[in-house]
């Protein structure tokens, strides 16, 4: 028996022990070439696999051959980085902890001037890049994973915090939680892909920012800026976005936006406006964007004012323009030097063929006006019921809307949909011949209601 029991401690150690020191010889110690080299120089880094939890305190360059893997093993940040001049590339970065209060991150930097993070993997990792205090940094072609975790319980793929007049550029972040630059002046975010996470991009306190060239898919919400004054948009895609929110961009308090060349595309809201401009001197431009089949091409808060539209595309939203909650929307215009927008729903003509209609574009929709202030009717949008509704209205002046929007040049023509965009969704909810006439009595009454309160406290 206990030659038999000795046998079996070998045979365990033999199965268990052993193979768990050569896993741990496998790891090869980064942190001890990081140690003996030079400042400023250049670590060439073999294919192979390597301890993480690294941390540089002197300038130095990280070059990975042939993708040699760094990871924490499930502890603390991958690589710590207090120096300004650090390079990192040619790496895969994986195995983060994940405890949000400490920040694990695959790249984790503080006070680290000029850093650059490129062309790496990031896999498996809670906090993809974080980079606090460091001011030009360059962030470019690494795609950025995250871990298997509940959306709200995940980090962010990139956060900057004060680091202003950085690069954010070429790079793929998926499945994070958000993309964040906050207190971060003049930086450049381009030709990045964003997809399903929560917020694409999230902009607070972040002045003269460009931000161009960038997809953002698939997010609850594409872009949210706020608290930044001129801010740069163009020839950004933002399709899909359709969580709660659902916008393609959001502005809250922002001022001297010029968004030009965007598509929003299948979103829940195209762009939404709440207090934007903020300052009563200051308008914003929007020219030449695309939006396609959102519920709602642009929202606004019932006050916002002094934003200018001219040259954008409407096409097949389910509301063209809306209005969140009730008030006396007025103070954006639709028409600059003399041109307009197209509208899919523009029943106009062009008499002498200059491509501008010849009569304005007004949206005076009862049904739109009607879901404005009750948003739960939009389960009813693109059936019968919502035409007959918008047909009664042009029928009977009774029930006729003030116009939110009275666009003097409508364009005749649209720029081409770029192919692959989606179409409407909703399929109607109310085959009875009866619905339309059930819901038209239920607008009646809700108009009914809404001009006697109007009148009782007036």
């Amino acid at each position: 028996m206990r030659q038999t029991a000795i046998s079996l401690a070998l045979l365990f150690a033999i199965a268990v022990v052993m193979p768990a020191a050569q896993a741990g010889q496998a790891q090869l110690n980064l942190q001890e070439m990081v140690d003996a080299a030079e400042a400023g120089s250049t670590v060439m880094v073999p294919a192979g696999h390597y301890k993480g939890g690294v941390t540089i305190e002197k300038p130095l360059t990280l070059s990975g051959q042939n993708w040699p893997i760094v990871d924490a093993n499930g502890a603390g940040s991958v690589f710590l980085v207090e120096s300004p001049g650090v390079t990192i590339e040619g790496m895969i970065i994986r195995g983060t902890g994940i405890s949000l209060d400490r920040e694990n991150s695959g790249v984790s930097a503080k006070a680290s001037p000029g850093i650059t993070i490129r062309n790496n993997k990031f896999e498996d990792v809670l906090f993809g890049i974080f980079l606090r205090s460091s001011p030009g940094s360059i962030v470019t072609n690494n795609t950025i994973g995250s871990k298997d975790l509940n959306l709200g319980r995940r980090g962010d793929g990139i956060r900057l915090w004060e680091a202003p007049d950085s690069i954010i550029e070429g790079n793929t972040v998926s499945e994070g939680r958000d993309t964040v630059l906050w207190f971060s002046n003049g930086v450049q975010v381009r030709n990045n892909q964003v997809s399903d996470g929560r917020y694409g991009l999230h902009f607070m306190y972040s002045d003269g920012a460009i931000v161009e060239g960038n997809r953002l898919s698939g997010n609850s919400v594409g872009m949210f800026l706020m608290y930044s004054r001129d801010l740069l948009l163009k020839d950004n895609v933002m399709i899909g976005n359709y969580g709660p929110s659902g916008y393609g961009v959001g502005f809250k308090d922002v001022d001297g936006v010029k968004a030009s060349g965007n598509q929003f595309i299948g979103n829940r809201v195209g762009v939404y406006l709440d207090n934007s401009p903020w300052s009563v001197h200051n308008h914003q431009a929007f020219e030449d964007n695309l939006f396609a089949y959102n519920d709602v091409g642009v929202l606004f808060q019932p006050a916002v004012k002094r934003n200018h539209f001219s040259g954008n595309s409407f096409i097949n939203n389910r509301e063209q323009v809306g209005i969140k909650g009730t008030g006396e929307f007025s103070g954006n215009e639709w028409t600059i030097d003399g041109r307009g927008n197209y509208w899919s729903d523009f029943a106009g003509y062009d008499e002498d063929k200059d491509g501008i209609g010849d009569v304005s574009y007004r949206l005076a929709d009862l049904y739109s006006e009607l879901t404005d202030r009750n948003p739960e009717l939009l389960f009813f949008a693109e059936t019968p019921a919502a035409r007959a509704v918008s047909v009664a209205a042009d029928m009977f002046p009774v029930f006729k809307p003030r116009a939110k929007v009275q666009d003097d040049a409508p364009l005749m023509r649209p720029p081409e949909i770029p192919s692959g965009a989606p179409g409407p969704t909703l399929e109607s909810g109310l085959p009875n011949i009866m619905a339309p006439a059930a819901l038209l009595a239920v607008a009646g009454l809700l108009l009914a209601g809404s001009r006697r309160r109007r009148r009782t406290t007036a």
